[in-house]
């Protein structure tokens, strides 16, 4: 795909892995719009590579179909939606978990991540194309007793994004997930892992998702793991 002129949505933008494809694809030329609750980030962002912040609760059904639209009234189109707004909790066995914070991890990566695919999902059928890409993680493929409630809300969207996919192909849209291990990011500014150091740049990982959505047949799960040492 040429990415030139393209209409990209992509939420969790103010910083991270969301930030990095926001730069990657204006370096393409694409016109980006940035999604986030971060107003002021957005804009720091939006001002670095001229393009279009919109602030937006991903959680919030309303506020994502505002969303769309303001992006549809204005491009008239949507061509790539990528949902990467996202929540992580400190590792933790299940007796330790913070109950209170389940249900926001799950609003967010779960629910977010649906809202979103769903509105990309009306417009683009209404196109007769689009793609869709969303942001899952590793821990998507190999369960981790120390991260299952991340883990439960990333194999939740796996299994959604799949279906999705199926029901994606008689409209003529793409539907692709994305597996990154683990990245240096904010993601992590509460409790830092213990191989953190040994983590990702974000730049590298938006990098190789540009790359293969720009392939004339790009992989439909593309898996991102870590340099093993």
């Amino acid at each position: 795909m040429n990415l030139k002129d393209k209409i990209v949505v992509i939420t969790g933008a103010s910083r991270g892995l969301g930030k990095e494809l926001a730069l990657g694809f204006a370096k393409n030329e694409a016109k980006v719009v940035l999604v986030s609750k971060d107003k002021r980030e957005l804009k720091k962002v939006a001002d670095e590579i001229d393009g279009y912040p919109i602030a937006c609760d991903v959680t919030n059904i309303q506020q994502v179909q505002e969303l769309a639209e303001k992006v549809v009234k204005q491009f008239s189109r949507i061509d790539i939606w990528i949902n990467d707004a996202g929540l992580w909790l400190p590792k933790a066995t299940i007796e330790e978990i913070d109950t209170d914070r389940i249900s926001e991890l799950f609003e967010v990566n779960v629910f977010g991540l649906i809202y979103g695919s769903k509105q990309a999902f009306i417009q683009m059928k209404k196109q007769k194309n689009g793609t869709i890409i969303n942001i899952l993680s590793t821990i998507a493929l190999v369960a981790n007793d120390m991260e299952a409630v991340y883990c439960a809300s990333k194999w939740a969207v796996n299994g959604f994004t799949q279906s999705l996919r199926m029901g994606a192909i008689p409209h003529n849209i793409e539907v692709l997930s994305v597996f990154p291990g683990g990245m240096k990011t904010n993601f992590f500014d509460e409790a830092k892992p213990e191989a953190y150091g040994d983590f990702m740049e974000p730049a590298s990982v938006a990098s190789k998702i540009i790359d293969n959505i720009k392939l004339d047949k790009p992989e439909e799960e593309l898996i991102i793991r870590r340099p093993k040492k």
